[in-house]
């Protein structure tokens, strides 16, 4: 999956499954949801479900979670976390950053990798 595409999340998660040929019941089961609520998830009549079941789906898919959690609008605990130390700071990081390339901002995070290491 790349950022940026057109597709829902629950089309992606029933296309995804399809692909890995796991039945709707054993998906369910897998995430400790009912088939008739994953069903509604990949149809798009429910909203994407909270973070924990999306990263039990990333992982069952084998799917980015960061992608996968941006495709069902919502943003890792983690991260939100991050940006609560330094709220100012993390807005303008990412702010300034906006329009970059995805090389562009893996190289970014490599250098900032390296600084924080010092």
């Amino acid at each position: 999956m790349t950022s940026g595409r057109n597709i829902k999340f629950g089309a992606y998660v029933r296309q995804e499954r399809d692909r890995k040929e796991l039945g709707l019941r054993e998906m369910a089961k897998m995430i400790g949801v009912s088939p008739t609520y994953l069903s509604k998830i990949e149809r798009d009549e429910f909203a994407p479900p909270a973070e924990d079941r999306v990263r039990k789906i990333a992982e069952i898919l084998g799917s980015d979670v960061d992608e996968l959690l941006a495709l069902a609008g919502k943003v890792s605990s983690d991260l939100s976390e991050i940006i609560r130390e330094h709220p100012r700071e993390q807005a303008a990081l990412l702010r300034t950053t906006k329009g970059l390339t995805a090389d562009e901002l893996t190289r970014l995070a490599r250098d900032a990798r390296k600084t924080k290491d010092k």
